[in-house]
This record gives C-alpha cells, structure tokens and sequence, in this order.
C-alpha cells in the first residue's frame, strides 16, 4: 500500500513538472506566434484604410470600415464560450486563423477588378466592407478562447509575461509597417502592385501564426456547470460592479476615440497630401513608444497595480486628437507638420502602451477562469458598440467640407477629445483595484524619475489624484 502510495505522488509530481514544462514552452511559442500575428498586422490591417483611399472610398466608408467589421466581430464571439464547452480551444482557434489568412486574397481580387477591370468606385468599396468584414469576424472569433487558453497558460505575474509579449509582438509590428510603406512608396501613390505584395505578406503571416497555434500546448479546460450567464444579465449589473464600472469606461472611451482615430491616415493622405513614406513614419511612432515603454509599464502594473497606470493614461488621452488640431495653426509647411507629427504620436504613444496593457491585465485580474472567455466576449462586444458608434458620428462629421469655419475632420477631432476629457471624469474615478498593490503617490514617483534622469529636482507636479 505504501509502495502504491509513493508510486502516485512520484507520478503526481511527474506530470506536475510535464505541465510546468509545457506551459514555458508554450509562453515562447506564444511569442513567436504573436510575432507572425503581427506581420500580418503590419503588413495588412495598418494599411487596409490607404488601400480604401486607393479604391476612392468616402470618409463614411472609412468609417464603417474601421469599426463594422469590429462590430460584427465581436457579437460573432457570443457563441464562442458555450462552443468551449465540447470543442478544443486549439481547435476554435486554428479554423479561425487559417480562414482569416486565406481571406487576404478575395481581398486582393477586389483591388483587381478595380484597377483592371475598372468595377465602380461603389461596388469596390462594397465588396471591400464585406471581404474585411468577414476577415475580421474570423480573427475576432479566437478571442475569447485565446484569451482563455492563454489565461490557464501564464501563471502570475501576468502583466510582466504580456508586457513582454506585447514589447516583441510590436517590434514585428513596427518591422512589417516599416517595410510596407517602402513597399507602396516605391510603386507610387495608389498603384495595385505594392498592395498586392504587401497583402500577400500578410497573408503568409497570418498563415504562420496558426501553423505556431497548432504546436502550443493546451491545458485541459476544466467546465463548471453554473459559470454562464447571459449578455443581458451583464449590462443589468454593469453599474453595480467594478468590472462592470470599468467596462463602461472603457466602452465610453472608446465611442470618443473613434469618433477621430480612423481620420487620422485620412487627414494625412488626403488633406495633408503625405507621401506613403510620411504616412507610415508618423504611424509607426506610436507603437515604437509601445515598444520602448512597454516594459515600463508593466514592471509599474505588477507593483503598484493597474488601476493606478489607467487612471494616469487615460488621463492624457484626450490630448491625441487635441495634438492634431494644434496643425491648423502651424506653418504651411508639410516637413514642419510632418516633424510636429511624429513628436505627437510619440508622445501618444507613451500613453496609450500603458493604457491598453492596463486595459487588458485588469480583465485578467478581476475575472474567474471559467468566466474568462465569456467576459472577454462580453467586455469586446461593448467596447466594440462604442466604436462603431463613434466611427459613424466620425464618418458624418467629416463628410462636410467645413464645420464652424474649419475642416470637418479637425472639428471632429475636437469633439473626440472634449468628449474623452468627460467620459474620463466622470467614469475613471469610479474603478478600483482587485488585488492587494503598494500605495504610490504618482506625483512623488514622477519626480523622483525626472531627478534621477536630469538630476534636477523636478518641478511640482499636479498629474493626477486617486
């Protein structure tokens, strides 16, 4: 009996180790998976809005399409948790990936018959919603299992594992941006044939990721009767709960944004007349801030908690779109507002990292394993309702030529950022930490940072009040 007893606990202890093993193979896996994802993200996705310009699609068009396809996405998760229930993670997640990559080429086909064959500016702008759409339905439906798998995978601290994560996943990002605009530029403003390198390259991205996918251990999801409940359910509670409080936020935050972040490389390209060079180099700053700050901020999440780092971002973020505004005053001179430009989307992009790696790793602490992937379904169908609304007040806004004087899209980006500066007061103030953080006076912390990098004593800062 002892012999029998000693012969489980070394068998326990074996498949202790295998699991442990398993899931750090897994996390370098995921890196490197992340990273294929990437490319197709820098290659395809980040320029999918010059390629509609390129087929003559209106600023309404754009619109929708920067926020239908999220949209329609994220609803298309709701079935995705109780799918979970009898079908793999890996499995939801390989039939995903590989239709989306496979979705790249009608996508190109499109730009074909366009170019080629001459279709009308209408239908392939039509098409191009639909073929997007349904490209981005196919990547968002992974989500709520990715984000399952991944939450039984990576043991704490998550924040420092992701903000790793995110910090190479974005170097590939920046990389295949970088590579694209040298692509389209050589080719020359609008023409097909650096559209279609570059989609193609985004195709065997993505191709790549699911071929990484498919290798990746999956622990076993472990389902417990009683875990679900329904959409309704959860905008009933949303105001009586924190992670329903921080939902919201996020949610209101995100309806503001939009109503400017899809006009951005519309402001750029058609107002400013940007070069594809120029388009891309402003367009890069913000993840390369991501990619330089990232690692900050995490190491600030795992200490000090993530609620701290999102009230501090968010805080700053009503100023993007206010930067862009600054241009009306500037010089005529496309290299002065190019260089203003890219110090802007830097500066953006130092707060932005913080806020969306909070954004994500509050989720991850605030909720069960069990109800990860319906949250997530959940948190991304509202947010993602947020931005489909503000994309369309967007869209209206700027398919005037002037508003009140000025240029539609500057008064549109002057609503976003009045709108974000509210929907930060009277929201942010409302969420709390869920788990046990050292008390830090963020004014104190931003001195001490400015002496220790200038040695200087920094002057008094008011940045923010918990």
């Amino acid at each position: 009996m002892a012999n029998e007893t000693i012969k489980e606990t070394a068998d326990e202890t074996v498949k202790v180790i295998d699991d442990k093993e398993k899931r750090e193979k897994t996390k370098k896996t995921s890196i490197k998976e992340g990273s294929f994802a990437s490319t197709m993200e820098g290659f395809g996705t980040r320029y999918i809005t010059p390629y509609a310009i390129a087929l003559g699609a209106s600023n309404f068009l754009i619109g929708l399409l920067a926020s239908l396809p999220q949209l329609l996405g994220n609803l298309a998760q709701l079935p995705i948790p109780g799918l979970m229930k009898n079908t793999s993670r890996k499995k939801l997640l390989l039939t995903s990936v590989f239709l989306q990559a496979f979705l790249w080429l009608p996508i190109l086909i499109i730009g074909f018959m366009y170019f080629y064959y001459h279709i009308s500016t209408i239908l392939a702008g039509d098409l191009l919603i639909i073929i997007y759409t349904l490209l981005i339905i196919a990547g968002s439906v992974s989500s709520p299992a990715w984000n399952s798998w991944m939450r039984d995978v990576v043991e704490e601290p998550s924040a420092e594992y992701f903000g790793k994560r995110n910090r190479i996943t974005n170097f590939f990002l920046i990389f295949g941006m970088v590579v694209a605009g040298i692509i389209l530029n050589i080719f020359g403003y609008n023409n097909f044939t650096g559209f279609v390198i570059i989609f193609i390259i985004a195709f065997i991205g993505r191709f790549g990721s699911g071929y990484l996918l498919s290798r990746q251990y999956e622990p076993k999801f472990k389902f417990v009767e009683g875990y679900y409940f329904g959409p309704i359910d959860f905008i009933k509670k949303m105001p009586n709960n924190n992670f329903g409080r921080f939902v919201l936020s996020i949610s209101l935050l995100t309806f503001a944004t939009a109503i400017a972040s899809p006009f951005f490389a519309v402001y750029m390209l058609k107002n400013l007349h940007f070069t594809y060079i120029q388009f891309m180099v402003v367009t890069l700053m913000n993840p390369i801030a991501a990619l330089i700050f990232m690692p900050f901020w995490g190491r600030f999440a795992n200490k000090f908690g993530n609620i701290k780092v999102l009230k501090f971002t968010a805080l700053l973020i009503p100023l993007t779109p206010l930067m862009w505004v600054v241009t009306l005053i500037l010089p005529k001179s496309t290299n002065i507002i190019f260089i203003y430009l890219i110090c802007a989307e830097l500066f953006s992009g130092f707060y932005w990292a913080g806020f969306n790696l909070s954004s994500v790793n509050f989720v991850y602490d605030a909720v069960t394993k069990q109800r990860m992937a319906l949250c997530f379904c959940y948190y991304n169908i509202i947010v993602a309702i947020g931005t489909f609304i503000g994309a369309v007040l967007g869209g209206i806004l700027t398919s005037y030529s002037m508003i009140l004087g000025i240029s539609s899209i500057l008064f549109a980006f002057i609503v976003s950022g009045i709108l974000r500066i509210i929907f930060y007061f009277t929201t942010i103030p409302q969420i709390k930490e869920v788990r046990p953080v050292k008390d830090i006076d963020i004014n104190q912390q931003i001195q001490t940072k400015v002496k220790g990098y200038f040695g200087l004593k920094a002057p008094e800062l008011d940045l923010i009040k918990e």
